[in-house]
């Protein structure tokens, strides 16, 4: 049985259908990507599994459990994160403040300090800005905050999207570092991305999206090599 379980899934804005019966599964433990282009729905499919957006038709399984309808305030709870489009730190809050609003489901609180450190050792520099507010960081530094936040609620699988928008190519690599390092870890990640060649280069499978269906799946290795794939979005011809 898949960790995540994705059936028939269909999503609409409005009238519009965004989401047109896929199904896909993340297995525990590995890197999924999807790729696509803007408007393929990659962003829609993170919404809806996190409860952001409500399905139409078709099921969501997370470990077995049906969360289809499940808020997603309780999927939280359940060992699912989710690092949003844009970073979406509370700007106003220090970046200690914004890590500790990343655990406030979590019962153990005797180990929310342990987590705190691991965060701290992955993002040194989070450590050195910890008092400093969440506004004031660079993109590359929000995206780590907005990692670490996430990694906070100690999940079992971590849902990140568009992680290198906006940064430097310096910071691109290291937050894919980053992200192979929390995989290594232990932690299933599911890979929003418009960096195809990046994902592809930490994926162990992906699926491709165009307007709201998969339309190519297979080993991420597999599909860096598709010729179709160097074309549309490898930027290869």
């Amino acid at each position: 049985m898949a960790m995540l379980e994705i059936r028939d899934l269909e999503v609409y804005y409005g009238v519009i259908q965004a989401i047109k019966g896929i199904s896909f599964d993340v297995n525990e433990g590995e890197v999924i990507a999807l790729i696509g282009a803007n408007g393929a729905g990659k962003t829609t499919i993170l919404h809806t599994i996190t409860g952001l957006l409500s399905a139409k038709t078709g099921s969501i399984t997370f470990e077995g459990q049906d969360i289809t309808k499940i808020p997603g305030y309780k999927i939280v709870s359940m060992g699912m994160a989710h690092v949003p489009e844009g970073r979406r730190v509370f700007s106003e809050l220090t970046v200690l403040q914004n890590l500790k609003m990343g655990a406030y489901t979590r019962k153990d609180k005797s180990e929310i300090e342990n987590t705190l450190k691991s965060v701290y050792k992955r993002f040194p520099r989070l450590e050195e800005r910890q008092n400093q507010v969440s506004g004031t960081l660079s993109g590359g530094e929000q995206q780590m905050l907005a990692m670490g936040r996430a990694l906070m609620s100690h999940p079992k699988i971590i849902l990140m999207d568009e992680p290198s928008m906006g940064l430097s190519p310096i910071f691109v690599n290291e937050i894919f570092d980053i992200i192979r390092e929390v995989s290594e870890s232990g932690t299933t990640v599911l890979l929003v991305e418009q960096n195809a060649k990046k994902a592809l280069s930490i994926a162990d499978r992906a699926y491709v999206l165009e307007t709201g269906n998969i339309v190519l799946e297979g080993k991420a290795s597999n599909l860096l090599n598709d010729d179709s794939i160097k074309k549309a979005y490898l930027g290869e011809v």
